[in-house]
């Protein structure tokens, strides 16, 4: 199956950024996203879009087997409060629908022209190999050298995540 053509796939091809494109159906699990794209799930990551104030909004880039502590992004930010905005919001803020925001190709800020901040947690950098990151579509996601993603977003490091609360718990 192609890569479809989305802004994310343009974003990494004009930056450079030296990537592997895997394209599947639907997935039902992170471990499902892993093994269809031959990561272990720690290395797929979630781009999650975050509200920080009126009109500003930042991705946070969470490993697949963690998931944001608010407590740490409140106080990394020194906000009070902060929250995800909704499917609409999201979607209009980054150009893509949930399931398939990442940082590249997105809208960005329309004030300043500017792409919205980038977070990355600090797990992301400590941990070897590849990651493996939404590439702007359904299915389509890019592996690429995790430094090299870190430098091309020029996305801070910071200890912003905790351990995936297990489900019902």
């Amino acid at each position: 199956m192609a890569a479809p053509d989305t802004p994310a796939l343009r974003a990494l091809a004009d930056l450079g950024l030296e990537h592997e494109v895997t394209v599947h159906g639907p997935v039902r699990s992170l471990e499902e996203a892993a093994e269809v794209r031959g990561l272990d799930p720690r290395q797929i990551l979630k781009t999650l879009v975050v509200r920080r104030a009126e009109g500003q909004y930042l991705f946070v880039l969470v490993p697949g087997d963690r998931e944001i502590s608010w407590p740490k992004m409140r106080a990394l930010l020194d906000v009070n409060r902060i929250s995800m905005p909704d499917k609409g919001v999201a979607r209009e803020v980054t150009g893509y629908e949930r399931g398939t925001i990442t940082p590249f190709g997105s809208l960005g800020d329309p004030a300043t022209g500017r792409p919205w901040p980038v977070i990355a947690d600090a797990l992301i950098v400590s941990r070897e190999g590849p990651v493996s990151i939404g590439a702007g579509a359904h299915g389509v996601a890019a592996t690429v050298d995790t430094q090299q993603l870190v430098e091309a977003l020029d996305a801070r490091i910071a200890d912003v995540t905790e351990p995936l609360t297990p489900r019902g718990a």
